[in-house]
Order: structure tokens, then sequence, then C-alpha cells
């Protein structure tokens, strides 16, 4: 069935391809010259199969008579991105093979909406990137084939609407795909979702930039002046004010037994992705502390950003590192700063320092260029259970204003990546005085380069605004956001060699 572009993959099965119909699926993929599969299904959700896996972990598999290997895979925070080499086994002998691209979007809830539009809208827009223009249709099949499925082409077509005749016409789209399939958007959440969508694009478009148009886009954010006078950054910078602190999710935070805990009252979790600590036998709100996860380039959850331990929070801060099994802590603030206090003193100027149930004992003690680096071994008592942590303390940057220069920024950032590959990917803890500043800077400096390296693409704006989303007044001032420029552009002079982070 073709709607645009796509055929909706269900014609032969209501729940993705099952084992008895993959072959067909693959025969589906030959015959149509399709070169691009978009799947918007987990293979199981909430303990129920959705989906057959139709490919190989690894090597390569006959399906029919459709030969299908691994070429490659990818794996982001939203989506995993896999190429197979494709190959029809005739009676006449094998026909030549082809590239098929899958695109798995991994972060849509069955009977749910994604959390926000940005990742799907960065998804959609590598689905067309990928897509060559002399393929056939484009296949694309969640688990029953009609709700994502249609809320994904929804989208895309309402988006190519937009650019075409400069209007949209959601209701009408539905109507007619519907025609061709029933039920296709199946949930007034869904529904909702396409015009969340749409309003994100239309009000934000496409902010992102390829690394070789990053100097001018620089020049034209420092050097344009809009109708009100104000330079281009500053309205770019504007427009994240557009995200909304939803107070309304903040509740536990504002338990009156948890307000002590916060040491700004602006800067409070939200419940929906506040880190949760297991509740103290017997005693009420021990669960909570001020810190939020927020999700790296490629895992979800991947940084906790946190306030400065408080010294009544200070065993907390500890059983966080424990319960979450952290061993990388990243600390951008000094303990005193303009002669108040930013952060009770957490780890031991030498030898051991006992806060609760816990034991640090420093191990080792090194000056880079711009951050000290601690190793301690964290022992919890009632289970006699060590582990080792590394603890990155950047310095120079002031609470007012930010480092002199990016080169120290991107050194800590390589270290720390070094020191998760060593202990195994756990929550990376970061944190400043309040945790929004500088702790959202050094998130979002560390997804972009990440992504610079792996992609040679960046979104500083839509970084941010995801950051935003996850905890209120992450990078919070127009000069650690052109902070994030700078740095990468730095970054990219360093690495000038074009190949090397491509």
């Amino acid at each position: 069935m073709s709607t645009y572009n796509y055929v909706v993959s269900v014609t032969l099965f209501s729940i993705g391809p099952m084992h008895n119909t993959v072959a067909d699926f693959w025969r589906m993929i030959w015959e149509q010259k399709t070169a691009t599969i978009v799947m918007l299904t987990n293979l199981k959700e909430r303990k129920e199969d959705k989906c057959y896996q139709y490919w190989p972990d690894q090597g390569c598999w006959m399906y029919g008579s459709v030969r299908v290997a691994v070429e490659d895979f990818t794996v982001l925070v939203d989506y995993t991105m896999r190429k197979f080499c494709v190959q029809y086994q005739g009676n006449d002998g094998p026909r030549a093979p082809r590239l098929v691209t899958q695109l798995h979007f991994t972060s849509w809830p069955d009977f749910g909406v994604p959390f926000s539009p940005i990742g799907m809208l960065k998804f959609l827009k590598k689905v067309k990137t990928v897509n060559p223009s002399y393929a056939g249709p484009i296949v694309v099949h969640c688990s029953a084939g009609v709700g994502r499925t249609g809320t994904f082409i929804v989208i895309d077509g309402m988006i190519d609407m937009m650019h075409v005749e400069k209007r949209l016409d959601v209701f009408g789209f539905v109507t007619r795909i519907r025609e061709q399939r029933s039920q296709l958007v199946q949930t007034d959440m869904q529904y909702s979702f396409i015009y969340h969508a749409l309003l994100e694009y239309y009000m934000y478009g496409d902010t992102e930039l390829d690394v070789s148009s990053l100097e001018g886009h620089l020049q034209k954010l420092h050097n344009t002046r809009t109708p009100l006078d104000k330079l281009g950054l500053e309205e770019e910078f504007r427009k994240l004010t557009n995200v909304r602190i939803m107070k309304e999710n903040m509740r536990t935070g504002n338990l009156p037994a948890n307000m002590k805990k916060n040491r700004v009252l602006q800067i409070i979790p939200y419940d929906f992705n506040r880190v949760i600590l297991s509740m103290k036998r017997g005693q009420e709100f021990t669960d909570y502390i001020n810190a939020s996860f927020i999700d790296g380039y490629r895992q979800k959850d991947y940084f906790i950003a946190t306030q400065g331990p408080q010294s009544h929070t200070v065993e907390d801060f500890w059983r966080m590192v424990w319960e979450y099994r952290c061993h990388s802590i990243v600390m951008l603030t000094e303990l005193k700063e303009r002669e108040q206090d930013k952060c009770f003193q957490y780890w031991p100027a030498e030898g051991t320092v006992t806060f609760g149930d816990y034991t640090l004992e420093l191990k080792g003690d090194a000056l880079c260029d711009t951050f000290t680096l601690k190793d301690m071994v964290l022992t919890y008592g009632p289970e006699k259970q060590s582990r080792h942590v590394r603890h990155f303390h950047f310095h120079g940057w002031p609470e007012i204003g930010i480092p002199a220069e990016g080169k120290g920024m991107i050194d800590i950032i390589a270290s720390v990546q070094r020191q998760q590959q060593q202990s195994g990917n756990h929550p990376i803890i970061v944190h400043c005085s309040a945790g929004a500043g500088r702790t959202g800077t050094f998130i979002a400096l560390s997804n972009i380069l990440e992504r610079v390296k792996a992609e040679g693409l960046l979104d500083v704006f839509q970084t941010v605004k995801s950051l935003r989303m996850k905890r209120p007044h992450m990078v919070q001032t127009v000069e650690q956001y052109d902070f994030c420029y700078r740095v990468v552009q730095d970054f990219v002079d360093i690495f000038s060699d074009y190949a090397n982070f491509k």
C-alpha cells in the first residue's frame, strides 16, 4: 500500500514480521527495490513479543530465497541504524547484492508517544538523508502497523506539505490514508503528538549544522542584528526560554521534608526523571536527592546532573554514587567562590573520611593542565564492598563567566570518556553548585562533541533545548551558550583534518 513514497508493511502480518512471514517480508523488500526500512517498535514491549527479529545479529542468514548479511550497525540514544547486504538467490543463480539500511527508532513506547518530538524529527531527517533517490518505496512498520506507523507517515507528509503548499491539513491527510488502511494513527495522544511535532518544526526549523559550515554560522550569529537590534546569538538563546518550566512536575522536590535538601529553590528536579534513592527503612522521604537523569549521545540516562553536596546531603550523594554504580564524578565549581560556600568537601583531603555507611579513601591525586584527578576507593560498610571512583575537578570556571579557553574542556571531556570506557559506562555524575549552568554546559558539550566525532554534525540549539526539558535552567546564560559553539570550533581547529572525526 503506497502513501506518498512509503509502503506500510503490514499487508502480510499484524504484529510486525512473524517467524512464518519473515521470508515474505524480505521478498517484498527485494521486489519493491526498497533501500530503507523504518522500524518503530521494539522486539519486546511490556514482556510481549511485538515483532520477530528479522535480521541476524552478526554474519548472514537466509530468509527464503533472500540472503541477508549484517554489514554495520550504530547504536544511538533514540535509534539504531543497521546496514544489510541483501541478495536474492534465484534458480538461475544469485542476483547482484543491494545495500538496505534499517533505521530502528527505539524511544517510542507502545500506546504512548515519545517524550519529546525532537528525537523523532532528527530521526525523520536521517531517514530522508539515508534513502537514495533511485530506491523503491521506504518500508515502515511498527507492531500492528497502524498507530506509530501512521503517526510517522503523517508527520513526514505534513512537513512536505508545509514546504510545498505553505499550509497544513492533518485531518484531511489522516482521513485520506485511513481510506487506504483503517486505524492509521490509533489514539488521540498520537494525533496530538503530530501537532506537537509540526509546531516544533515550524517554530524552530532545522537547526542542524555540518561542521564545515560552523565558522560561517558563528560569524552570522555574532554579526547579525535582528529588527529588535539583538545579536543573532542572543535571539537564538532567547528561543530557549520558550521551554516551559513544569513546576507541576516538581512535587517531590517541593515537599516540606525535601526543601532543605535543595541548594537553589529554582532548580528542582522533575519527578519523571529524578534520581530515586532506595528508601531507608522506617524513614520517609529518604529516596530524594536533587539530581536528574540526562541522556547521552548514545545512551539513555548516561549523565546524572546534580547540585554540589551540602553537609546534610553528602551521605545521600555517596548513596547515589553507590546505588547507581557510578565510577566518574565531574566537579565544575570550587568549594568557595566570592566568599560564598558553593559545595561541601565530600572527599578526604588525605587518608579516609566516613559519611554514614560510606567510607572514602584517597588513593591518588594528580594535577593536569586544567583539572585535578583524584582516585578514591568507596566502601559501603554494611556489605563491606568497595569500588573505585575517579573524581575530575575542573578549575578555572568562574560562577559568573566562562573558562578562558576551550581546550581544557575538550581535555576533561576526553579524559572522562576514557575512564568511562574502562569502568563500564555507568552514569557520569556532573555537578557545579546548583547543578544547572556549568553542569548543563559540560553535558551539552559532551553530547555535541560526541556527535561531531561520529557524524560531523552538530545542533547546539536542540541539544540545549533537550537538556532544558529534563532539568530547569540547563546552560543558564548566553555566554555559556556561546561557549558551546566556541568549544566546538576549537575542537574542529585542533583536529582540523576533517577525516579525523567524520
